[in-house]
Order: structure tokens, then sequence, then C-alpha cells
């Protein structure tokens, strides 16, 4: 059942040690988590969180899945996304379980606003879940 699970979200057993497939894993994984907020789906956003996560949000991180959770919620509380992203750059480390994703954010007239930079971890079942996550001002 698990093998037909990661199968569907195109995963293969020969993927785990292809580089550029897991590259490619963390795109589509990266993607995928941006549409959540494009589709204002909260519960697809909060799937995506490792339970360990830290988002670096104003003065103090955001320690755990929870409270993550709970402090990006109110983004997904009005009709329209308040920002969108989508990574430019992707690498995974050559053992194949962390990986960093960054690119663009954008408000919702289109203006560039920021860049994003994720780390994400490879877990047992070879879905990938955020870890880190800061984001930055864009440069003038």
């Amino acid at each position: 059942m698990v093998l037909t699970m990661l199968a569907s979200k195109g995963y293969t057993m020969s993927d785990e040690s292809n580089p550029e497939s897991l590259r490619q894993q963390v795109e589509r994984t990266e993607q995928a988590f941006a549409a959540t907020m494009a589709e204002r789906d909260f519960e697809a956003f909060k799937t995506f969180l490792d339970e360990n996560a830290i988002f670096f949000s104003g003065e103090k991180p955001l320690r755990g899945a929870e409270q993550v959770a709970l402090a990006w919620e109110s983004f997904f509380q009005d009709e329209a996304a308040p920002f969108s992203w989508t990574p430019d750059t992707v690498e995974v480390l050559a053992t194949g379980d962390l990986a960093l994703s960054s690119g663009p954010v954008y408000d919702p007239q289109g203006k560039l606003v920021g860049r994003f930079n994720s780390i994400w971890r490879r877990q047992s079942s070879g879905e990938w879940r955020v870890v880190f996550d800061k984001g930055s001002d864009a440069c003038p």
C-alpha cells in the first residue's frame, strides 16, 4: 500500500538514489506547497510541515508544526491569497535526505516583495516535509 501511495505521488524506489529525480521531487513538493496558498487550502498546507518545523517570522521563530500552523492560519482567511511563491533554486544533499528550495515571493498584483528559503527533510516514507523556512525582503 505504501509503495502504491508513493508511486501515485511520483516516487519510485529507483528515485531514492538519483540526484536529479530527488531534486525534481523537492521542486514538485515546493510547488504543491505553494499551491495550498493559491487554492486557499489550509488543511493541505499543514500536511507539508515537519512536526519539528521552525519558521522564522517576526521577532521569535515559530517552533513546531502546531505553532507554525497557528501563525499561518491567518494567511488563509481571506478569499484571495496575500502572497505567492515559486521555487527557482532547488538543491539536494548527496545523502538525499535534506534539500534547499528558494525563490521569489510576490504580492497579489505580482510585484516581487521577497524571497523564501526553505529546508526540506525526506521522511522514511519518501515524502518531503519542510523543516526550516525563512523569508527575506526583496532587494531594492
